[in-house]
């Protein structure tokens, strides 16, 4: 059985500059780029490009770049059959600004991730009887909430990358079968601040009482934090590189983490494999430009 990511596509506009402009400054970047993006199509390339099966359920525009990601999606091996285009909107686009240190800043225009409603994912419902369901929340919570409802009641595990940041309700998180946000998220949906271990343990362990076996918190250059209910948590160190872009890190983490689960991996060496895959996108410009293939990340696992 596949995994079925449920999501957004977006065209990324990415620009470098030396530091983010303060509120009325004008500077000048450089290296801009019109790239493909959007989390649910970054997890998606991420997971087939690491091996897994997957299908994607989601929504473009009628511009005139929509077909062109499409047709990249099936390039890279994925099940498309499930991404729509709407008339009369665009595609959903993401302003990206790159400082000097690899960090980024983010603004988002829905367009037609929008129009991915509960309504719009009954018409390829066949796609939720699948082993995984990755969700994330660039698209309605309504269509989040419908997806992982009729999943679950399939046996499917349910996967949230709880991102972009965003109170959830619990009837929501009690779905949930895995959960990896990353600190400010951990923040956002615990109340609890994720500055140490501790902090990660008390978030994770709040997030265990709303009904969540897995958490894994990611914490950037630190690792990530790895608790599974009924068990101690554990910080599991990454890998040292030399980052330039981390826009996709995460999306990246997800994707290779679900495509190592799927394959049969145990659940700390399918951390590992994901922890590589993110380093290696971090020392690439661009989201799904940075994402790497199997192999890439096999080898880097070696050498380590």
């Amino acid at each position: 059985m596949t995994l079925t990511v449920v999501g957004s596509i977006n065209i990324d506009h990415v620009i470098r500059l030396a530091q983010f402009p303060r509120p009325g400054e004008t500077l000048t970047g450089s290296d801009y780029q019109i790239v493909p993006g959007g989390k649910g199509a970054n997890q998606a390339v991420a997971a087939v490009r690491a091996g897994a099966r997957t299908r994607f359920i989601a929504c473009v525009g009628d511009d005139a770049l929509a077909s062109t990601l499409v047709e990249g999606f099936a390039t890279d091996g994925m099940n498309t059959e499930a991404i729509e285009s709407i008339r009369g909107v665009n595609t959903g686009v993401a302003l990206i600004q790159v400082n000097s240190e690899g960090e980024n800043t983010i603004a988002l225009a829905a367009g037609a991730n929008g129009r991915l409603t509960p309504e719009q994912l009954q018409r390829h419902s066949a796609g939720l009887a699948c082993k995984q369901l990755l969700l994330q929340l660039e698209i309605p919570l309504d269509t989040n909430i419908a997806a992982a409802t009729q999943a679950k009641a399939q046996g499917a595990k349910v996967v949230l990358n709880p991102a972009p940041a965003q109170a959830l309700p619990d009837a929501f998180l009690s779905l949930v079968d895995m959960i990896t946000p990353n600190e400010t998220e951990a923040e956002r949906l615990t109340g609890m601040a994720v500055n140490n271990d501790l902090g990660a343990a008390q978030a994770a362990a709040a997030l265990h009482a709303k009904g969540i076996a897995t958490v894994i918190i990611t914490l950037g250059a630190r690792g990530v934090w790895l608790s599974e209910r009924g068990k101690a948590g554990q910080l599991i160190p990454g890998f040292k590189v030399n980052a330039i872009d981390t826009t996709a890190a995460g999306d990246t983490f997800n994707g290779a983490l679900l495509a190592a689960l799927q394959q049969g991996q145990p659940l700390m060496t399918a951390v590992r494999f994901a922890q590589a895959a993110a380093a290696l996108s971090v020392t690439r410009t661009g989201a799904q430009t940075s994402i790497p293939y199997h192999a890439e990340i096999q080898a880097l696992l070696d050498a380590n």
